[in-house]
């Protein structure tokens, strides 16, 4: 009999999708109307308390380490005052069910009650199985998280799971290349695949000025051009950094198998989709400008 082969960019098309299925929350409504009844009103306290609550009431330090790509002043600001207002066991059940009326708004209940949202769930958690909680503090605490018994918040839960799994050892990978944070940020910009300028001022707490300095530093190293566009070296790195973090992530889609990954990239592709088309994401997120 012969075995399907995982194609080289199989798991990153999967967890790409899935990633966007978890993101939705991060931009609904419901999360900011179930944090405020916590008494946590501030977008950027939101942020961080619904992200970091897996790991307890950690202090600032650890959330910047842990999230890499904002300003540690920003973080700072918010934390660890955020414990004082809400506990992170709290947080995390508000954000389930902030996650849960999410779900069902852009999807719809059929497809949050079909068999379609039962098997994502199941090829998800089955991924899962195989991820390593050694080097990666926001997939490990996650994963000390139990799993919920409704079938859409099980599969936002191992999407989470398999979203912080990649993205912390995309941290490492990012680290290994010399590029720090908002280093990171702007390069992945230039590529038109990142958050637009706005985005990342707005969500991550970097200037302009912060901006500016960050690509002058990757001119210097001859990443970046005049306009701010890629090198060719800059796109050769950039590149590389994908391919070495889809080398550390492989394991949970290995594990699945290629029918399993394929089978979960086209049900997490549809909703996605389904999400993107009722609106879950600013139209001016990703890009250049």
């Amino acid at each position: 009999m012969t075995t399907a082969v995982l194609e080289p960019l199989a798991g990153r098309r999967c967890q790409n999708v899935l990633n966007s299925l978890h993101a939705t929350h991060y931009f609904s409504p419901d999360l900011g109307r179930e944090l405020a009844a916590l008494g946590i009103t501030h977008p950027k306290a939101v942020n961080f308390a619904v992200r970091a609550a897996a790991m307890g009431a950690v202090g600032p330090g650890t959330v910047a380490a842990a999230f890499h790509n904002y300003k540690y002043e920003l973080v700072a600001r918010h934390v660890p005052a955020v414990w004082e207002t809400a506990a992170p066991e709290k947080v995390l059940a508000a954000r389930a069910r902030a996650v849960d009326t999410t779900l069902r708004r852009l999807l719809g209940e059929e497809a949050v009650a079909s068999p379609e949202m039962a098997e994502a769930a199941r090829l998800a958690l089955r991924a899962t199985e195989a991820c390593s909680r050694a080097g990666r503090p926001l997939y490990a605490a996650h994963a000390d998280l139990p799993v919920p018994d409704e079938p859409h918040l099980a599969c936002f839960h191992a999407a989470t799971l398999l979203r912080e799994h990649r993205g912390d050892g995309h941290i490492a990978v990012l680290m290994s290349a010399g590029l720090d944070g908002l280093e990171a940020v702007v390069t992945h910009t230039a590529t038109g695949k990142g958050m637009t300028p706005k985005w990342v001022s707005v969500t991550r707490g970097w200037s302009q000025e912060d901006w500016d300095a960050a690509a002058d530093r990757l001119r210097e190293r001859g990443l970046l051009d005049a306009d701010g566009e890629l090198t060719e070296r800059g796109v050769a790195l950039r590149t590389e950094i994908e391919t070495e973090t889809d080398r550390l992530d492989r394991a949970p889609y290995e594990h699945l198998g290629a029918p399993g990954v394929a089978r979960l990239t086209e049900l997490g592709t549809a909703f996605a989709g389904a999400a993107f088309a009722a609106g879950a994401f600013p139209a001016d997120l990703i890009g250049k400008r």
